[in-house]
């Protein structure tokens, strides 16, 4: 890649955070991942604005613990990210973009046991409901990324913990619930959907 192109991908990502809620305090902005605010004299991050291009963030450093979903928008306080979901924390403390994401070309595999094996289907839209669907249970043993990027949520209508899957990580491969992320403690998902850019 020459350094034109270089700049021009860096330019698709921009988020600016604060370390405290509604836009206050020490602020900073990047335009690539950031595994731990803590290496920038930060205590935390408490409200971000996304500017270009979705992001993951994440509660702990290096990537780790709960998954947040952060796509083009105001983030004032952890409410905002965190949405209607049952696990909520005050801060992020790592986070990085999401490259793959490409809404209008997204396709996803469901698989109803692990390491992708025996009944299937694929989705290329949203679904509030995974079982309204047609899917029968409330647990997807793995999941194949064929396109872009999806967020997965414990409960229907997109509530619950978050889970975001993507092509261009483990070459769109999630075979059991432990891949799901570092937070995952069981494979129920009830919803999903495409993962806006």
């Amino acid at each position: 890649m020459n350094q034109r192109e270089q700049m021009e991908q860096r330019g698709q990502w921009r988020i600016t955070v604060w370390e405290e809620e509604n836009f206050q305090g020490k602020r900073c902005e990047f335009m690539l991942e950031c595994p731990n605010i803590l290496d920038r004299d930060f205590q935390k991050i408490r409200s971000i604005k996304v500017d270009n291009g979705p992001w993951v963030g994440y509660e702990y450093p290096e990537y780790q613990g709960q998954q947040f979903i952060l796509e083009k928008g105001d983030y004032p306080c952890y409410q905002a990210w965190s949405g209607n979901s049952s696990y909520r924390t005050e801060h992020l403390l790592s986070f990085r973009p999401i490259k793959c994401a490409k809404h209008s070309d997204s396709k996803i595999t469901l698989y109803e046991c692990e390491d992708m094996m025996g009944r299937k289907f694929e989705m290329c839209d949203d679904y509030p409901s995974l079982q309204a669907m047609g899917w029968c249970s409330k647990e997807v043993p793995s999941i194949k990324v064929n396109s872009g990027a999806w967020v997965g949520y414990q409960f229907p209508g997109y509530r619950g913990y978050q889970y975001i899957f993507e092509r261009d990580r483990r070459q769109g491969e999630y075979r059991n619930y432990n891949e799901f992320g570092t937070q995952a403690h069981s494979n129920q998902i009830q919803s999903i959907r495409r993962i806006q850019h």
